[in-house]
């Protein structure tokens, strides 16, 4: 099999882009992807060359700049300031996985030639991915609606020799990368700077991170939410196809069948039981569970659309022989998908810690806090506070970024997303519903033990196989941090 995949011959999938980042496979451009951005570069610099007619962003200034006429000796150095001034980002660095991203889906977008790079700018920024040399990006600064400017100039800096990066494990200055590399800064060309900067990259490296976790996190809740039930001695009528038929919503149905063939064959769930009915966060995982496939599916489908776009201004269309400003840069249609991605998987995490606190509750049959000799020890008393705090913070997470907006550059830029905020708090729900839900995975399989010598499914059975080479069963008091982090490691890391 090749190491390479290839862009520009098919739009990016999300599916793609996960066999990309499993694999660790190398980026090189399709000959349709070279020829394309070689005739829209062709075209520009014969626009330049004859024409004296204002072209926004290529021979004006920027945002409320935009009447202002910038002489062709000085298109170049336009660029070039554009790149530095934009470089504003403020607070932590971001995680060099969602750099990578950025930079995948930076070439891609300049793939469909009406963006006007340089073909040399390009193979930079692929030396750039197949290298790991990740620029120094910083959380914050963008508005998530001029393109994410002030995160895509720092991306773009290194090109220049400017900013900073990490490559070999050591971050460096651009200056020192084009050293080491032995490479000449790009000398970018009219339009560059500004094709370089406008653009959605940043919003949805972090939507196509999120949407390929959230596919992982809705498969593990539904395992693990399964696998409590049985530990809770819960009833399977719940579950029944023909309850779900007559609601007709699709999640619904599709959780409701995979929790019952998760527990196909488990002794428990076919033992006669003596409670009438179980709580919500049993008896309605179908439907909770159910409205957050839903959600993912749909965010997914967005994410997926922007994969296959171009988001720069203005966009050049050789064929036509035009270049027309519009608005593609603007983040609304990502902003509104990731506020409804990060209620969905709160929504995961608030009903996942709701069972957590029925399993420690000594409720059917169950010692308090599932721990033998309870009062001596405390058991699973405090992971459920950390999961309570947790799904509190997520809860407060949720508050849209979308609706806001905070108008800029004089005026011009007066209706902006918020999506990079969007972006930005849906990482960090992401986070926390892995660990509320290694939480929910460490009380259930200890519940289990409980039940003995009854057993539950054989998938099911096999987590809590290999689950326990990582975290044992808790018999006495210890430094439960430990085990936490141990269950988040293997809920991102086991393959189910």
């Amino acid at each position: 099999m090749s190491n390479f995949f290839e862009l520009g011959n098919h739009d990016l999938s999300l599916a793609n882009i996960r066999r990309i980042l499993a694999d660790d496979l190398k980026i090189k451009l399709a000959n349709k992807a070279i020829e394309a951005i070689e005739n829209c570069r062709n075209f520009l610099d014969n626009h330049i060359q004859n024409s004296e007619d204002p072209v926004y962003g290529i021979n004006t200034g920027f945002g409320s700049l935009y009447n202002r006429n910038i002489s062709k000796s000085d298109l170049e150095q336009l660029q070039v300031n554009l790149v530095m001034s934009h470089a504003c980002g403020t607070g932590p660095e971001i995680n060099q996985r969602i750099v990578k991203i950025m930079l995948l889906l930076k070439i891609q977008s300049l793939t469909y030639g009406h963006s006007g790079v340089q073909l040399a700018t390009v193979n930079r920024l692929i030396d750039f991915y197949n290298d790991d040399i990740f620029p120094v990006v910083y959380e914050s600064g963008s508005l998530g609606a001029s393109g994410d400017l002030a995160p895509l100039a720092h991306l773009s800096l290194p090109l220049i020799g400017k900013g900073e990066v990490y490559f070999q494990g050591k971050k460096i200055s651009g200056e020192q990368l084009l050293k080491e590399k032995n490479w000449e800064p790009i000398h970018l060309k009219a339009k560059e700077g500004l094709a370089l900067l406008n653009g959605t990259q940043f919003m949805n490296a972090f939507g196509v991170h999120s949407a390929l976790a959230a596919e992982e996190i809705i498969n593990w809740a539904n395992h693990i939410g399964a696998l409590s039930l049985d530990a809770f001695d819960g009833r399977p009528e719940p579950f029944d196809s023909k309850i779900h038929l007559i609601r007709n919503q699709d999640g619904q149905k599709i959780v409701a069948k995979e929790i019952l063939e998760l527990l196909e064959g488990s002794e428990i769930i076919k033992q006669e039981k003596v409670h009438v009915q179980d709580p919500y966060s049993f008896r309605c995982i179908p439907q909770v569970h159910g409205a957050s496939y839903d959600a993912i599916e749909y965010v997914k489908s967005i994410v997926g659309k922007e994969l296959a776009g171009v988001t720069d201004n203005p966009n050049i269309f050789p064929e036509e022989g035009e270049i027309i400003s519009g608005g593609n840069f603007h983040g609304q249609p990502l902003a509104l998908a990731l506020d409804f991605l990060a209620i969905a998987l709160a929504e995961l995490g608030n009903i996942s810690e709701r069972r957590t606190y029925q399993l420690i509750s000594g409720s059917r049959g169950l010692p308090d806090f599932l721990v033998m000799n309870p009062g001596l020890n405390s058991g699973l008393m405090i992971p459920q506070y950390s999961a309570a705090s947790l799904v509190s913070q997520s809860k407060q997470l949720c508050t849209p970024a979308c609706v806001d907006s905070i108008v800029s550059s004089n005026g011009q830029e007066d209706h902006v997303s918020m999506g990079a905020n969007a972006a930005t708090k849906l990482y960090k729900i992401i986070e926390n519903t892995y660990q509320i839900l290694a939480i929910e995975l460490i009380n259930a399989s200890q519940a289990i033990k409980f039940r003995r010598p009854l057993r539950t499914s054989s998938q099911l059975e096999k987590i809590i196989s290999n689950f326990r080479k990582d975290v044992s069963l808790i018999e006495d008091d210890r430094v439960l941090h430990d085990d936490i982090v141990k269950a988040v490691h293997f809920i991102k890391n086991y393959k189910i």
